[in-house]
């Protein structure tokens, strides 16, 4: 039984008066809810009312606005379960998987709450005879942030908890294929007693995206997405004067050297190339494999996929639900055709999978791609699916030739036990995140998310101290008395 998702405007829920799209449980095909599109207008009443907001709010002293979010925070803790089969209904993750995203939403939060010390500016006393000069931050006013399917607890947090922390006002529009996650969570931060105007939620598509990017209050834009869409959204909106951090797409790479732990290297391949159906910008896709060891950490990748069980996200025994859509299993699908025709051996097929029970699901395996090579578009573009390529490569140098090669930036990570290629890894890569021994690269609260290349449009990133300076602008001051 479906309901309709609603917005969030000058703290009422009101329904969304645009036409209303179906949001459908990844692996039933099954209608779960409905949701409409915010035009300009209603689009504009959010961001009128977070304007207006701004005022009282940034007057707010940082430790008052941090004892929201100690409620937020606690909330996000006691309501966890509900959230995750929300989110695991709509989007398809595993249980455990949501579970897991809203754990790293709670950690942004836990950090944004430390703001009294983040926010603080720098004085020197004496600059000049009789004169002293300090630095202060101080908030914009009205931000917002336009996020993904991929994670739909996760990605707001991202950015949300240091704007509001900050004294900004905040409107966040999610993809409408996720909606219902953050119209909990954004229950939650009614209850947390945030003012009326000071959190916004708007639901739609491009149309409310570029209402938001448009409108003259809104200072800056956040946003996570692929590479196309993130390079519009930079052009347009900093085009008119806005600040803009936009996370792109990825096509992330991995490097076996020869005296890789293939025990540990093969549980934290898989585990980043097939955990959450391989959709999130961090997912290794290419495995760079030196030539001693290319056969074994293959069989043992090709085990370690096989063994994954695909199947509905509430089953506890999944470790793998559907891919989010029809189009996006279409999509999957075609790349690894096209690879196979290329000269690609699907050592692990995924393509022909059948879930017992799930008829209608969106169902794509874990795919391991034998004999790929760096020209093929499968190793070169982000399928974003469950889908790893191998590649032979002769030794370091080869393997940092094709990393670097790719215009995408975002993570790459070397499995060794020397310290000496490791060093020399981390120091000549071209990546935001980088990973030595570690699968995923995925930075803690408390550092921003990095990004290169085509993989970030901007100048600040997500997380921390850089969303800190991202929210704030710096003010000097040059005093004599």
């Amino acid at each position: 039984m479906s309901h309709t998702v609603r917005n969030l405007i000058a703290g009422e829920w009101v329904a969304t008066s645009g036409e209303a799209q179906a949001v459908r449980n990844p692996a039933t095909d099954a209608v779960v809810a409905t949701v409409g599109t915010a035009d300009a207008g209603e689009v504009d009443r959010a961001v009128q009312a977070a304007h207006a907001a701004f005022e009282g709010w940034r007057r707010t002293p940082p430790l008052e606005r941090a004892r929201h979010l100690f409620r937020l925070r606690d909330l996000l803790i006691a309501h966890k379960e509900s959230i995750a089969t929300v989110l695991t209904a709509e989007h398809g993750k595993t249980i455990r998987e949501a579970r897991l995203e809203i754990d790293r939403a709670v950690d942004n939060v836990e950090v944004a709450c430390g703001i009294t010390r983040m926010m603080q500016g720098d004085i020197l006393e004496d600059a000049a005879r009789g004169i002293d000069e300090y630095a202060i931050r101080q908030p914009l006013g009205v931000y917002a942030a336009l996020t993904p399917f991929n994670f739909p607890a996760m990605i707001a947090f991202w950015f949300m908890p240091y704007a509001l922390a900050a004294g900004n006002c905040y409107v966040v529009k999610p993809s409408p294929r996720v909606p219902m996650t953050m119209g909990r969570v954004f229950e939650l931060l009614v209850e947390a007693g945030f003012p009326p105007g000071v959190v916004s939620l708007v639901n739609g598509g491009r149309e409310t995206a570029e209402a938001l990017m448009d409108h003259p209050l809104v200072r800056g834009i956040s946003f996570v997405g692929s590479t196309a869409v993130a390079r519009q959204v930079y052009a347009r909106s900093a085009g008119q004067g806005k600040r803009v951090q936009a996370q792109a797409g990825a096509k992330n790479f991995v490097l076996l050297m020869p005296d890789a732990d293939l025990a540990r290297a093969t549980e934290n391949v898989v585990s980043s190339a097939f955990d959450c159906t391989g959709q999130r910008c961090l997912a290794v896709s290419v495995a760079l494999v030196t030539d001693p060891v290319y056969e074994e950490a293959r069989d043992r990748l090709a085990a370690a996929a096989r063994a994954l069980r695909v199947g509905d996200g509430m089953d506890p025994q999944t470790d793998m639900g559907p891919i989010i859509s029809r189009e996006a299993l279409a999509r999957v699908r075609a790349g690894v055709d096209e690879a196979v025709s290329e000269g690609a051996a699907p050592v692990v097929d995924g393509r022909g999978i059948r879930v017992a029970g799930y008829p209608n699901g969106y169902w794509v395996g874990p795919t391991l791609l034998d004999g790929c090579h760096p020209a093929m578009r499968a190793a070169r573009e982000e399928i974003f699916g469950p889908v790893l390529c191998l590649i032979r490569v002769k030794d370091m140098d080869e393997a940092l030739a094709i990393i670097d090669a790719s215009p995408y930036g975002n993570s790459s990570a070397i499995y060794t036990q020397s310290g000496r290629h490791a060093r020399e890894f981390r120091y000549r890569v071209r990546a935001g995140n980088v990973g030595i021994n570690i699968g995923v690269a995925a930075p803690m609260a408390y550092f921003h998310f990095g990004g290169m290349k085509e993989s970030f449009f901007g100048d600040l990133h997500a997380q921390a101290q850089d969303a800190v300076q991202f929210f704030t602008e710096a003010k000097v001051i040059i005093e004599r008395w």
